[in-house]
């Protein structure tokens, strides 16, 4: 074979064994340590089992204040003060010139009412959050499901025919109760100093935030029990160690707080809150208080939380490690469909029969067709091909397979055979093929007509990939791809295999 001429199937087969890696040999798609079973496919909650949880963000959001990133700070502050809410449920941005409120007892009209009291005129307040919002809260959900060992879950919003915006979670091989568990919560992480005054009573100071955290290492037990080892960011290390001393922690302090009853606790303590519970209660031992009272604290600026057991260090290590929600998630008005991994296998086995039923109904009918197994068969494993090099694009991408993808492969398969049908229709079709030129101006015929329906379809599928309309974007997505590898590969690649095959017959028949 001439291989400057026939380089389409050279770069066919290229493609083949570089899909066929990444398909079947374990750990190949970079990255990843590959799929379960025999083959890197990841697949979704249709055919692994599992759950997907849609939830809309909980928040109520001010739109055109014209506020100065300056008075950013001071506005936040008076409109937490005004409608008793945490200052962590109040966003203000000059960027967007937005006010946002995540609780679900402010009215619409509260919240204008307190920003026309504070000299701003804000043109509409609706319900719901801004999309910065939102994509963060997508950001620590993903962070969340990673840390949690839930690798192959997705996170992404959607938005409803009612124009609410939903995030959705998806999350492969876990149940309902394990899902939402772990984003029942924002995840708030605060550090306080307790101790007592000079009036006898006892203050609660916060001394640490979620974003004063350098480092989080691994939740651990140690000599039987749980901690997390945690490190300070050198910008609040110094301000830190100085309220320590300041409230009495220089030297070392016993500690006995009651987390049943707080108000009959005793002693000096440090305390960390996960959403406002105490999940660390401590003292502060001999070596950790001389380092705050030398000053050599800020120098390694480390100490470790301990738990009460290892669920709840573990909890903790990932709301530091992720971050915090910027609003919490509605799960009233929340929807989710659930999978036994039983029924899951009979979809995946149902979708592996229906694709080589596609698969032999093709070959069937392309064969009644042409009656000539040296036209019907190179058409036949050039489509098997294409179907081959997507599974080997969703192998490397990771892209978990749900039952809309495996539409999307079956419509490929159709629509690459169709075009491999005009191709040879109008090669075989319109006489006999004389020379290489004659076969060359029919082939780029045929092809600019396969590549107007190509363009045809990219153009319609793409408006489906980007408005997150949930099962049809992986229909889209791999429509798309099969779409391109057969314009830009495979299609060519038949035309050097037809024009080889008639150009042969031709000779012979002379």
């Amino acid at each position: 074979m001439n291989l400057r001429e026939n380089w389409r199937v050279v770069l066919l087969l290229v493609f083949v064994v570089g899909s066929g890696i990444m398909l079947l040999v374990p750990g190949a798609p970079p990255g990843t340590a590959g799929g379960s079973g025999p083959t890197n496919l990841q697949y979704g909650i249709q055919l692994d089992g599992g759950t997907q949880l849609q939830a809309p963000p909980v928040g109520i959001t001010a739109e055109e204040v014209n506020v100065s990133a300056d008075n950013e700070a001071a506005l936040a502050s008076n409109v937490s003060d005004a409608l008793s809410v945490d200052p962590i449920d109040v966003r203000v941005s000059a960027d967007s010139s937005t006010v946002e409120v995540f609780v679900g007892n402010v009215s619409q009209e509260r919240l204008r009412s307190v920003l026309e009291a504070a000299g701003y005129q804000p043109s509409t307040v609706r319900d719901g959050v801004t999309q910065q919002t939102r994509q963060e809260i997508v950001d620590v959900v993903s962070d969340k499901l990673t840390q949690s060992a839930l690798d192959s879950g997705s996170v992404s919003t959607i938005r409803s025919t009612s124009g609410q915006t939903f995030v959705s979670i998806t999350a492969p091989d876990r149940d309902l109760g394990e899902l939402q568990s772990l984003l029942d919560e924002r995840g708030v992480v605060r550090v306080y100093a307790f101790y007592p005054a000079d009036n006898g009573t006892y203050v609660r100071q916060q001394v640490l935030e979620q974003g004063d955290f350098a480092r989080i290492s691994p939740a651990e037990n140690q000599q039987g029990q749980p901690v997390v080892p945690v490190t300070i960011r050198e910008t609040v290390a110094e301000q830190y160690q100085q309220d320590m001393v300041e409230y009495g922690f220089g030297q070392q302090t016993v500690c006995n707080y009651d987390r049943e009853e707080p108000q009959s606790s005793r002693g000096r303590c440090l305390l960390a809150t996960l959403n406002g519970e105490v999940v660390f209660s401590g003292g502060v031992e001999q070596g950790l208080a001389e380092l705050y009272a030398s000053g050599e604290f800020a120098k390694s600026p480390t100490f470790q939380m301990q738990t009460r057991n290892m669920s709840e260090a573990r909890e903790l290590e990932i709301s530091l490690r992720a971050g915090r929600l910027p609003a919490p998630l509605n799960f009233e008005e929340s929807r989710s469909t659930q999978l036994e991994p039983a029924l899951a296998q009979q979809f995946k086995l149902n979708s592996l029969v229906v694709g080589i039923m596609a698969v032999f109904a093709v070959s069937g009918m392309v064969y009644l067709r042409y009656r000539n197994p040296r036209v019907a068969l190179p058409m036949i494993v050039t489509a098997l091909s294409e179907v081959l090099i997507l599974l080997g694009f969703v192998a490397a991408v990771q892209y978990p397979l749900n039952l809309s993808h495996i539409a999307g492969f079956i419509a490929v398969i159709g629509t690459g055979v169709d075009d491999l049908i005009i191709i040879a229709d109008e090669i075989l079709q319109q006489g006999e093929v004389a020379t290489g030129r004659v076969f060359q101006n029919r082939f780029r015929k045929a092809f600019w007509v396969i590549g107007a329906a190509a363009a045809t379809t990219i153009l319609a599928m793409s408006p489906l990939t980007v408005l997150g309309l949930g099962d049809l974007s992986g229909f889209a997505i791999v429509t798309i791809v099969g779409v391109l590898v057969g314009v830009l590969v495979t299609r060519p690649a038949y035309g050097d295999i037809l024009r080889n095959l008639v150009l042969r017959q031709e000779q012979r028949e002379k």
